[in-house]
Parts: structure tokens; sequence; C-alpha cells
């Protein structure tokens, strides 16, 4: 922990001699009880992907240090993510005096920990999709390794300066701007072979949630402070700041305590799933065997998907026999990139849904399909996912009838099943890296989030009503599978809160942030586009 932070301005009323609870020392039991989970989780990850790689020929070296690195990189990334984003969830309970600084941050670990176990995928699989589909679909090449690497890195770089310098800074920001760097770099390089950029439609969807959100966490702390504050405007001492270690009524405390868990929670769902998808794409790039197709799913399902597609295929179009397999993954991946719906896009469609049930149909189970089957198994019903999703968006569909329309969703549902699931050990590793992260970076932040944004020290009002906004801000953000900043939603509710109080805003620390989320994205851009082009110089 790092207690070397700059004080704050002078000219701001903030009396630091009521904030002691940041600088409250670290339990002695801490560190044994760390390092026995951290034990206890390396033990059980090697079991799991041990027993993952026992039915895969054996790694040779080189793939066994690639894959090694990829990991801890994605890893780190998360273990960053950890004290750099969740730091702003801990800083209202300890500036509120609602629980001692160490043992909210424990706390926020562990409901970090929490939130990763049970997240949902959808975000996840959303960050992917903003990737170019051809490094999607070849993730096994060189290319596909250097793009993993440079967006990870990137945000890896900037997330540890703006955490450097106290500045709070968006993980999620950092991670879509080294998207796009990657994104462009790659169309820049092959623009001759018709390479696609961005997904631009998903782009807009997540540029919206994390262009809303923080605006939204603004205008709705303020409107609660100001409900809170006509609610319970006979007891004064909810609007007092803290005196000394003095905790806030039961009540309040109990209500700070539950939004601290919640917004820790929906971080770890939300922001833990960026990682994952990483993650997915360098197991599924290494050892394809093992994790390109869900593994976990019986022999019944996968007899209903065979039925599906000999169903569907028909369904969107029964002129699909003169398209052969290969012509027809061409036609997919062009289609996903420019957008142009052509004559022969439904066709293909159809082609690769018929010969996706076909192709599973020769094995007795998933774990029967050679490696290279498998991968181009994969990356067809990638294609077919994206396709039918963006032939939906444009409304480009043929009209069917509800039973149609029932058996096309099934089918959809189906190929979500076999691509869009992540292994225990993923999450439990993913978990375990942002849990850390917490536990142990989070004090620049946290001082910045308690003592720098506004001119006056954080009420015992205002720290619930940021709180309960970024809880619920993020928790909905997460059901729709959009990825949104934890740290601006709390910053900008924090704010929001300081300006309904009329406390005042410190506006060299305003100005920074906004900075911060200004320069994001053209600097991780930038950043990532250059480790993009200079990695595939060596692969």
């Amino acid at each position: 922990m790092n207690s070397n932070i700059p004080s704050a301005p002078k000219s701001v009323q903030f009396d630091s001699t009521k904030s002691k609870n940041v600088h409250a020392p670290t339990p002695k039991f801490f560190v044994p009880v760390l390092l026995t989970v951290i034990i206890a989780t390396l033990i059980y990850i090697g079991f799991q992907v041990s027993a993952d790689l026992a039915h895969v020929p054996p790694l040779n070296l080189y793939s066994v240090i690639l894959l090694s690195t990829a990991l801890l990189i994605a890893l780190g990334f998360e273990f960053v993510n950890g004290f750099h984003d969740t730091a702003n969830a801990v800083a209202t309970v300890i500036y509120t005096n609602a629980l001692p600084a160490p043992v909210a941050v424990m706390w926020s670990g562990f409901c970090n920990f929490l939130g990763v176990m049970l997240a949902s995928g959808a975000v996840a699989y959303g960050i992917i999709a903003l990737l170019p589909v051809e490094l999607i679909v070849n993730v096994n090449s060189g290319a596909g390794f250097a793009m993993v690497f440079a967006l990870l890195i990137a945000a890896i770089i900037w997330n540890l300066g703006t955490w450097f310098l106290g500045v709070p800074a968006s993980s999620s920001h950092s991670l879509i701007g080294s998207i796009l760097g990657v994104g462009l770099m790659n169309h820049l390089l092959n623009a001759s072979t018709g390479s696609s950029g961005i997904d631009m439609t998903q782009l807009l969807k997540v540029g919206k949630a994390l262009l809303f959100s923080p605006l939204i966490g603004f205008a709705f702390a303020a409107i609660v402070f100001v409900l809170v504050k006509f609610v319970f405007k006979r007891q004064l001492s909810l609007f007092d700041a803290p005196n000394g270690h003095t905790p806030p009524p039961p009540i309040v405390r109990a209500l700070l305590i539950f939004t601290c868990t919640g917004v820790s929670f929906a971080h770890g769902s939300n922001d833990g799933q960026k990682g994952m998808g990483l993650i997915m794409l360098i197991l599924v790039g290494l050892v394809p065997l093992a994790y390109s197709l869900n593994k976990n799913l019986d022999n019944n399902q996968v007899t209903q998907f065979i039925t599906l597609s000999q169903q569907t295929a028909p369904a969107i179009s029964t002129d699909y026999a003169h398209i052969e397999d290969d012509k027809a993954r061409v036609i997919l991946t062009q289609y996903i990139q420019n957008k142009k719906v052509t004559p022969d896009v439904l066709p293909a469609l159809a082609s690769t849904t018929h010969h996706l049930g076909q192709e599973l149909s020769q094995y007795k189970s998933l774990k029967d399909i050679p490696e290279q089957q498998i991968s181009q198994i994969r990356n067809e019903m990638y294609l077919s996912t994206s396709a039918l999703k963006t032939l939906d968006k444009a409304e480009a569909l043929p009209k069917w009838d509800a039973a149609q329309q029932k058996t096309v969703k099934a089918y959809q549902k189906s190929l979500d099943g076999f691509l869009q699931y992540i292994p225990t050990w993923v999450k439990v590793a993913v978990a375990l890296a942002l849990g850390l992260g917490t536990m142990v970076g989070w004090k620049r932040i946290v001082v910045t989030v308690g003592e720098r944004i506004g001119k006056n020290h954080m009420t015992y009002a205002q720290g619930m009503s940021a709180e309960l906004v970024a809880m619920s801000t993020i928790a909905a953000a997460d059901s729709f599978g959009l990825p949104v900043s934890t740290t601006h939603v709390l910053n900008s509710a924090v704010a929001g809160t300081m300006v309904a109080n009329k406390s005042g805003l410190q506006w060299i620390t305003i100005r920074n942030i906004i900075s911060a989320w200004v320069l994001t994205l053209p600097a991780t851009i930038c950043l990532s586009g250059g480790l993009y082009w200079l990695f595939l110089r060596f692969v």
C-alpha cells in the first residue's frame, strides 16, 4: 500500500484530521490469510487446467510459454483494474467511517470475487464483438496473438499511469480504446484486402453506455441526495461530516455497507468479464481442442442443435445447395465486415447452418471432433450467430411465421450455448486477480475520491446517495450486457451529491478527471495500434 499521496490543495476547506480511517493499519492476519487463499486458488486452477488438457496432444514449449505469458498479461490487466476501479467502491464507506479501511477493502475484494463468479458472460462476449471478425476467426494466427497482447498491454500501461498520478480513469475506456486502436491499425495495414476495422454498431452501443452512465450517475445522485435531505430533514447528523472515527447511525451505516457491497459485486460482475472474454480468445487460439466449444453440453443438446440447424437452414433460404462451404464462409465474413446485404448472404447463411448440422452429426460427442475440424466448426458458428444478429438489426431476414421464429431463436440460443461459455477456473483466476488488486493498491484513488472531488468532507448522506446510484447503474448495465465505467459512475455520483449539497467542487480534480476521460480513448488507440504494428513485425 503506497502512502506517498500528494496533499490536497491549500485553498480547499477539507479537514484531513477527520479522515484518519483511510490510514488505518492493516491487521496482522491479512498477509497469512491472503497467501493461503492465493495458494489454494492456484492449486485449484492447476488441477482444472490439467484436467482440461488431459485429452489433447501435449503442448510444445513455445505454446506453453505463449499461453503462460498471455494469461499472465490478461490477469495483470484485471489486477490493475482491481486497485484502479474498485477503489471507488470503498471510498464512501471509508470516508464516512462506516467500515475500517482494511475491513472495507477486504470486504470489497471478496464481493468482487463473488461478482466475477456469478457473472453471466454477456459483457465478455460483447467486448469480443468489437474486434475485427477476421482476427477472431483466426485468433490462433500470429496476428491474433499480436492483437491480444497489444490491446492488453496498452490498457495496462494507461491504467498504471493514471493510477500513479492518483487520477480516477476508466479501465473500460482504456480497454475499448485499445480495441479500437488494434482494429484501426488492422484496417490500415490490410485495407487492400477488404479487412474490417471495428463493428460500429456494437461500438456505438458500448459508447452510449460509457457516455451516458456518468451523466446518469451525476443527475440521479443529486436527485437522490435531495430526496434524502427532504425525507430525513430532522436527522441533521446525516448531513454533517464524520468526526474522528465516529460511525454513522446504524441504519445509514447498514445502507452504506450494503451499497458498497452492491457496487463491488456489480463491478466484479461487469469489469471482470472483460478479462474473461480475452482469456477465452487466448485459450481458443492456443488450445482449440480443449476450449473452442462448450464441452459441458451433453449429447441431447448436441442432437437438438443438429435438428434445429436442419430446420433453420430452409427457413433462412431454400437456395443454398449451390454454395460451397468455403465460399459461404467468405461471403459471411465479408458481410460482417461491410454490412452490405448481397443476394448471396442469406443462401450462404443457410448453407453454413445446414453444414454445421451435418458436421456435428458425424461425431458421437464434442470430444471426438479433431482439432482442425473443431476450429472450423467454431468459426462457422461464430460467423452464423454474428450474421444472424446483424441481419436481424438490419431487418434483412425473411418474414417468418410464429413456428419458424421460435425455431430460429432456439437455434441462435443453441449457437450461443456452444460459444459463449467460460470455464469455472477462468472465473476463479480473474476473480482472484481482481480481488487481489482491490486489496493492494486502493489508497491513491480512494483519497482522490474522498478528499479531492468536493471542497468539504463527504457526509453520511452524500456517501449513501452516491453509492446507491452507482450500484443501481452498474447492475442495470450488467443486466443488458453493457460495459460501463465504475470509476466514472461513482465519481460523477459523488460530484452530483456535492453540487446538490452546495459543498462546492475542487475544479483542479474535476479537470484532471475530465482530461483523463477525454484523453483515454485517443491515448490508448495510438498506444495499442503502435504496439500491434510492432508485434506484427515479430510474428
